[in-house]
């Protein structure tokens, strides 16, 4: 039978054969492009055969993330608007005013580089590193899970023919996955202000920037001069990238909980099963809504609610600073006070993208105790100073816990009474250690005095009670 009259699913199977086998060569795109009637350019079907060939020759390994960068860069550079010459010399004139205004109000140092003006494609470009370690762990357990509930819905003769595919499988997964992040990531970047709008360290240590076109959408509808909006956004900017500048190990610590939340995600196989067993290759949409509407990510683990709870009193603990920060150092604007509550609106509600973000990865990076924390800090400013509340940045375990956001009074009772070179009070966490010790050392005591009999003693036969007159050694 020559070759053209073969059925589509005859060539689709021969050329599963040749891919597991290694043999790429001769590949026609456009014989590809009318296995299911699809029509597809020839073009695109070629940077599609790549792929599998490299899934197959080992040529590419794990996900494919330049396909995230590709669908972001996409989106954000749709309206094609660069950072006019006008609005790059108004940021620099607020950065310069609120790096002067920080000075007064945080003992913090100004960062090493000037902060900029950026296009959204450049926040895409800096930011994307850090979205793909944060997804990482999702991106390989969907895929696996793919790979697997694929694998036991095939019929039975092409069994062998899905085992042979495994690498295929996982590439699928994968690509699908990364070019699902890239959406969301490009969505983000039409909606946030600057580099630290997030709350998570996104930008490169050091770096601190404000995107003008969404800048101007943030303020349509405030009616605050823009002026006054550029400065409290610069002083913002600010403080976020010096706290975790000065804070080496903050962006770490920030980071690797993040990771712990996302190893702990596991997909839904039950959902991705009765997804696999309608699932058309040729029409993936499908796959794609309930990767970003979280139908594959089951319910939260209690081991996932609690590093969740950390993870947000840690945001919350960061954000509170930089609330305080921000309200000192801006304090002579007269709208200030307005431009804060409608920050905190906005990250408490977040936009599409941020929500979009909780369904990709099950996780919404939102400070829900900011308001909270804010208050600790501002305590603690008024108890010790400038000085003594920053000073609290400088090693992990000087931070103030999720318990000193409840009751900030245990935290500045400490710290007054160091400063004043006292003995720091105990607390309850002192008191529970105290007791412990107290604990194993009356147990200690009771092992020499009646527990293991001595060489001599009365009741070294294995009579627990000591004869009347005993005297045993303490």
């Amino acid at each position: 039978m020559a070759d053209d009259d073969r059925s589509p699913e005859e060539e689709f199977q021969e050329l599963m054969r040749r891919l597991m086998s290694g043999d790429t060569s001769g590949l026609d795109p456009e014989q590809l492009s009318r296995l299911s009637g699809m029509q597809i350019d020839p073009a695109m079907m070629q940077a599609v055969m790549n792929q599998l060939q490299g899934a197959f020759s080992g040529a590419q390994d794990g996900i494919d993330w330049s396909l995230a960068e590709r669908q972001a860069l996409h989106i954000a550079n749709q309206d094609g608007l660069g950072v006019s010459t006008g609005q790059r010399t108004d940021l620099d004139q607020a950065f310069a005013l609120a790096a002067l205004w920080l000075g007064e109000s945080t003992t913090i140092s100004d960062l090493p580089r000037p902060p900029k003006a950026v296009t959204r494609g450049a926040w895409v470009s800096a930011t994307l590193p850090v979205w793909q370690e944060l997804a990482e762990p999702v991106a390989t357990s969907i895929a696996d899970a793919l790979t697997e509930a694929l694998g036991q819905q095939a019929p039975d003769d092409m069994q062998d023919l899905i085992a042979g595919a495994g690498r295929l499988m996982r590439t699928v997964g994968g690509s699908l996955f990364a070019t699902q992040l890239g959406h969301v990531v490009g969505r983000l970047s039409t909606e946030v202000v600057g580099g630290g709008d997030v709350g998570i360290p996104v930008m490169p240590d050091g770096d601190a920037a404000i995107l003008p076109q969404n800048f101007a959408d943030f303020g349509r509808d405030l009616e605050i001069p823009e002026d006054q909006l550029a400065l409290y956004l610069a002083t913002r900017e600010l403080a976020h990238a010096r706290l975790f500048r000065h804070a080496k190990w903050l962006r770490l610590h920030v980071i690797s909980q993040v990771r712990e939340f996302a190893h702990g995600i596991h997909v839904d196989t039950d959902a991705l099963e009765e997804l696999a067993s309608r699932f058309d290759p040729s029409q993936p949409d499908e796959l794609r809504g309930a990767l970003e509407s979280g139908a594959l990510l089951p319910q939260r683990s209690e081991e996932q609610t609690a590093a969740l709870t950390r993870l947000e009193n840690l945001l919350a603990t960061i954000e509170g600073w930089v609330d305080v920060v921000t309200e000192d150092a801006t304090s002579r604007l007269p709208s200030a006070a307005r431009i804060a509550e409608a920050v905190r609106r906005r990250r408490a509600v977040g936009g599409p993208a941020e929500q979009a973000l909780g369904s990709l990865v099950g996780l919404e990076l939102r400070p829900r105790r900011m308001r909270e924390a804010a208050a600790m800090w501002r305590a603690v400013t008024e108890a010790v100073g400038v000085a003594g509340r920053d000073a609290l940045w400088d090693y992990p375990d000087l931070m103030p816990s999720a318990e000193d956001i409840d009751d900030p009074a245990g935290l500045i009772a400490r710290l007054t009474a160091a400063s004043r070179g006292e003995a720091t009070p105990a607390d309850a966490m002192d008191d529970a250690l105290a007791q412990l010790i107290a604990e194993e050392t009356a147990g200690l005591a009771d092992g020499f005095g009646g527990g293991d009999d001595e060489p001599g003693d009365a009741g070294r036969d294995g009579d627990d009670d000591p004869t009347p007159g005993d005297q045993r050694p303490v």
